[in-house]
């Protein structure tokens, strides 16, 4: 028995790559959704073209190469994406989120063309080749990563925080025992 298959994004996702539209700074209404370029919120506009819960991959730019962001990411809910990001839908959130989790834990140099600016298009995007365990796994790998990844968002923004605070008690507790005022005769 076989317990991995290897699958294409095209065989476990729909491309919707065609919804996408660029928008110029210059032409863009400032407004409440969120336009998605390559890595992430560009800017907020006026209007949405996608509504639902979609997989973003990068397209083209340095971050495919150097990975300072996720290449992968998920977005929910009204939004506009332009032509630097790819846009996939899964059939279940589980699904959505292993893709995300796998395809920005290796390495995409194969499948990324173009030297001054890196590009994933995509016809390359299509040949990337998914392990795909049976659902019950991929519902308990998934589970596991985001209560992980959940773990380690807390302690980055949390710590700080906690560092801080205990660094000002400290601070005022060594004032107080350090500050000896001169007792009068």
């Amino acid at each position: 028995m076989n317990f991995v298959k290897f699958r294409t994004l095209p065989e476990i996702s729909v491309n919707c790559d065609k919804d996408r539209k660029p928008v110029t700074k210059c032409n863009r209404n400032s407004g409440q959704f969120p336009y998605y370029g390559a890595s992430g919120i560009v800017d907020y506009v006026d209007n949405y073209l996608l509504d639902g819960d979609y997989l973003l991959v990068s397209e083209d730019g340095a971050n495919l190469v150097a990975r300072n962001t996720p290449i992968a990411f998920s977005v929910s809910g009204k939004c506009w994406v332009n032509n630097h990001a790819h846009v996939l839908k899964f059939s279940t959130y589980e699904l959505r989120r292993y893709v995300e989790y796998y395809l920005n834990s290796i390495d995409l140099s194969k499948y990324i063309s173009g030297g001054a600016q890196p590009k994933l298009n995509q016809d390359n995007l299509n040949k990337i080749s998914i392990p795909i365990p049976p659902m019950e796994w991929i519902k308990k790998i998934v589970n596991a990563l985001d209560k992980l990844f959940l773990l380690c968002e807390s302690l980055s923004e949390g710590l700080p925080a906690e560092i801080e605070a205990r660094k000002k008690q400290y601070e005022y507790y060594r004032d107080k025992l350090l500050d000896f005022k001169e007792k009068k005769a």
